[in-house]
């Protein structure tokens, strides 16, 4: 399970003094589940999930994965996550088996159990065919499927996958998100970070929509239409936005009216 309470990353800004990447972000995701964190380029969700990966610090909030808090806990939560994103790296000179088995290795599994797993986790996948080719010879879609099951190899309760389809071509994001699919049937707890509208109506049982590192609207697909009146998702995810950069604007005309009038007065 994660949780996820008031998650917020600022960083010293020379123009307005801090900039917020995330601003007090709260959700929750539950095993069998894929939590979909939806939003445009620079809206906040690679910060997120880098702070629930332990990569970052946050500057305040809280962010647990499966009881473990990221800050106070970090080993145990990487050994509770598997991690994949669009430019994991693949070693050239090592084959599929060589590195999948290198990080079973980092995770401590026993080389007896490593193995056996491998060799579910390369059937699963249909990676047998090429697992003695090296990462150097393997199309985008073979370099994917590698980074996926380095992910899974210790066989973590919760998997994080972000922006794991950009750059593929249709069929290698076709067979990406099956794979998704099945993940979540062994009752894995995933968050999908994208800003594909199709992906996360294929996929996510709930979602979040971040924008300017703030959740604008979460729940269930249906559960948005229904608050917010509109069934097709693209046009409410778009609309959120646009009433969020008006309000934005309308705060930010608001603050200068106010200045400029204190400055009369005195």
């Amino acid at each position: 399970m994660i949780e996820v309470v008031e998650l917020t990353k600022a960083y010293p800004d020379s123009i307005s003094g801090t900039f917020k990447a995330l601003d007090c972000v709260s959700f929750q995701a539950k095993p069998g589940e894929i939590f979909g964190l939806l939003g445009p380029n620079g809206a906040g969700k690679t910060t997120a999930l880098r702070i629930l990966s332990t990569v970052l610090r946050p500057t305040s909030g809280i962010a647990r994965i499966n009881g473990f808090d990221v800050t106070t806990h970090p080993d145990e939560v990487r050994h509770c996550i598997g991690f994949v994103s669009c430019n994991t790296a693949i070693y050239d000179r090592m084959t599929a088996w060589e590195m999948v088995e290198y990080f079973g290795r980092l995770y401590g599994i026993p080389k007896d159990r490593l193995s056996e797993r491998m060799h579910r986790v390369f059937e699963d996948l249909s990676m047998m065919d090429y697992r003695d080719i090296a990462g150097g010879r393997m199309s985008t879609g073979m370099r994917q499927k590698v980074s996926i099951a380095r992910a899974i190899v210790h066989d973590p309760p919760v998997l994080i996958f972000d922006e794991a389809s950009l750059g593929l071509d249709v069929l290698v994001a076709r067979a990406l998100l099956g794979i998704i699919d099945q993940l979540r049937e062994q009752g894995k707890c995933i968050i999908f970070s994208t800003h594909v509208m199709r992906e996360v109506e294929r996929l996510c049982d709930r979602v979040a929509i971040l924008y300017r590192g703030r959740i604008l609207a979460s729940g269930t697909l249906a559960e948005l239409a229904e608050q917010y009146q509109q069934h097709d998702f693209e046009e409410l995810f778009f609309s959120l936005l646009n009433d969020s950069d008006r309000d934005r604007k309308a705060a930010v005309a608001e603050a200068l009216k106010s200045l400029s009038t204190n400055g009369a007065g005195s």
